[in-house]
């Protein structure tokens, strides 16, 4: 073999690449939260009152005074034990997350003060003795039906709306009082690791501040350990997030906009900015195209064309 053969050779088999074949389906990347141990840092928890969610009516500024340094659980892990799964945990200081075992603890829901239990159940009619417990001791309940996660996603808004009209309508009775004191929410599922957690950390997103949907469950997780979060809702809870940022760029530009500043630079009044002439919003009349180079055609037909219509009564594009 010639010395340029073997090298042809070579490098032909030196490209050739070998890729294992599977027969799963393509799926996204997987989202990886770190869990809550000793070496991860705890985000920040900082409220931000908000005008373009669904507490825009609502005056909740009264949580930006919450003092919420120590809130989250660090190595959770080692101090967990079984027994907390049918327990719930505090999130917030006015958020619990748990099963319903604990939504049906008369005990639990008098000592912790709960106002109010948001069920998150897949139909109308279940969870009853659970729903009928909180309205013995709590002063409102709530219920969101999902028989999925899909479902959940379209009304996680709605849950957050939910949760603060009730704080703040507590906050409100008992400051008339002259003791304001603030409600309290439980929300759980069947285990309290599931859908009722989806819920928690989307309201997690949504109430507090540059708070992404990996903040949010690891912030779950270190509170409530065994919250189970998927794939199928992490992604779900990724595409929350992106949905809750485009939602506050579109509420910052409208706000710029109403305060006179141009959406794309913000240092321009709409005042100043150049207007329109009249003449720019004429528009061309036909006879001021008379003069436009156009292509002539010519009379005579294509030879082709002939020959196709030749023996026909009624011949196309023909002047009469």
């Amino acid at each position: 073999m010639k010395l340029e053969d073997t090298a042809m050779s070579d490098s032909s088999a030196s490209h050739k690449r070998h890729h294992e074949y599977t027969y799963r389906l393509p799926t996204p990347p997987r989202i990886v939260v770190p869990p809550p141990t000793l070496t991860t840092d705890i985000p920040q928890l900082n409220v931000g009152v908000r005008t373009d969610g669904p507490q825009d009516e609502l005056d909740t500024s009264f949580l930006k005074d919450m003092n919420l340094e120590s809130i989250v659980q660090r190595n959770t892990l080692l101090e967990w034990a079984y027994e907390r799964r049918r327990q719930a945990q505090m999130v917030l200081p006015w958020l619990y997350l748990g099963p319903l075992t604990s939504a049906r603890d008369r005990e639990f829901l008098q000592r912790e003060g709960i106002t109010m239990v948001l069920a998150i159940r897949a139909r109308e009619g279940s969870m009853s003795g659970a729903i009928q417990v909180g309205r013995e001791v709590c002063e409102e309940v709530a219920t969101i039906e999902a028989p999925d996660y899909l479902a959940l996603a379209r009304q996680f808004q709605q849950a957050t709306k939910i949760i603060n009209q009730h704080i703040a309508k507590v906050r409100k009775q008992t400051a008339a009082s002259g003791n304001p004191q603030l409600g309290k929410v439980l929300v759980f599922c069947e285990s309290g690791n599931e859908k009722s957690a989806a819920v928690v950390a989307a309201y997690l997103m949504e109430v507090l501040d540059n708070f992404d949907h990996i903040k949010a469950m690891q912030v779950c997780q270190a509170q409530r350990f065994c919250v189970n979060y998927d794939d199928s809702i992490k992604n779900i809870l990724r595409s929350y997030w992106d949905i809750l940022q485009a939602r506050r760029f579109v509420a910052g530009l409208r706000s710029s906009t109403t305060l006179g500043m141009t959406p794309t630079t913000g240092s321009q009044p709409s005042s100043q900015l150049p207007r329109p002439t009249a003449a720019s919003k004429t528009k061309r009349r036909i006879a001021d195209t008379a003069g436009d180079d156009d292509v002539e055609m010519g009379d005579g037909m294509d030879p082709s064309d002939v020959l196709r219509f030749e023996n026909r009564a009624n011949t196309p594009f023909q002047d009469s």
